[in-house]
């Protein structure tokens, strides 16, 4: 059998296509840097990477991310939270002036207790075979959200990583010198171990615990990667308790991600001693979730 449906996530960076056939299996893969940024006209690049493949006009296109943003190709409307996940797929928008049959997934929106959004993540939990649970999903905007019997209840954006990012390497702050010439946060040691616990147990001391990055490499040498270390645990170990605060208890969170990133809070919860549930692959999960969305929408199509 050939391939069924495309099944893609489109980010603000990144563009990821999977061609999956019966039993959901997978015939081919393209990734690319083509995201919002550079896209530039979507239903092209769409073409090209399914022109790869060899995959005809005649498989329809399921797309998750900021490509349904309103600076995307069209913008999918958001759900209002609290929401059941499966409404998702149940309310797509569809691209008509497209060279195949394409259809974007909605975002969803939370407006109590306080705003917030999302775009592709909303996908991953619809992967994730999950009823119920606290869900940390890490990323440049981290997502903390609260599952509860198949609703997606509530969540929280942490812009720990884009802070982290200017913090490191815009022109103008103070600290570029102190950590720029590290390539990379180390995360498994000391360094970050005892900044992620000062983070968490006094995050009311954030920005002057961060200055003293700037200060232990004027005053004592302090390397620049034990410098970047320190950074990103103070960083996390805030963003950490800030969670506490808003759900409780942490224990038993369900890590959902991949890569540096999400390892570097995975060795925070271990600092912290909070329990946590096996990991869970990202990429798995979007293609789970972009996969079973379209089951649905084709189902909805056939009948």
């Amino acid at each position: 059998m050939g391939v069924r449906k495309l099944l893609v996530d489109w980010g603000t960076t990144s563009f990821r296509l999977w061609a999956v056939g019966a039993g959901d299996a997978i015939m081919g893969e393209r990734r690319s840097g083509e995201g919002l940024t550079s896209a530039g006209d979507f239903d092209a690049v769409l073409e090209s990477h399914a022109a790869a493949l060899g995959v005809g006009s005649d498989v329809p296109a399921i797309l998750c991310g900021m490509v349904g943003a309103r600076n995307g190709w069209l913008e999918a409307p958001y759900l209002d939270a609290p929401v059941p996940l499966s409404d998702v797929a149940g309310r797509a928008t569809r691209v008509t002036k497209a060279s195949r049959a394409v259809f974007i997934l909605p975002g969803v929106c939370q407006r109590r207790p306080a705003p917030d959004v999302m775009r592709g993540e909303e996908t991953k939990l619809l992967g994730l075979g999950r009823d119920d649970g606290l869900v940390l999903m890490p990323g440049t905007h981290t997502k903390w959200a609260r599952l509860d019997g198949g609703l997606l209840a509530g969540f929280s954006t942490f812009m720990t990583g884009e802070i982290f990012a200017h913090l490191r390497g815009a022109p103008t702050s103070v600290l570029r010198q102190a950590v720029g010439e590290a390539p990379l946060a180390q995360t498994s040691g000391p360094v970050f171990a005892d900044a992620v616990r000062m983070g968490f147990e006094a995050p009311e001391r954030l920005a002057n615990a961060a200055f003293g990055v700037r200060a232990g490499w004027l005053i004592d040498g302090t390397p620049a990667e034990d410098g970047l270390a320190r950074l990103s645990g103070l960083l996390i170990g805030a963003e950490i308790a800030g969670a506490r605060a808003l759900y409780g208890d942490l224990d038993g969170v369900v890590p959902l991600g991949s890569g540096p990133g999400a390892q570097a809070y995975l060795h925070a919860l271990a600092a912290l001693d909070i329990a946590h549930a096996p990991s869970v692959d990202a990429d798995g999960c979007v293609r789970a979730g972009l996969s079973r969305a379209a089951d649905i929408l084709l189902q909805e199509i056939k009948s």
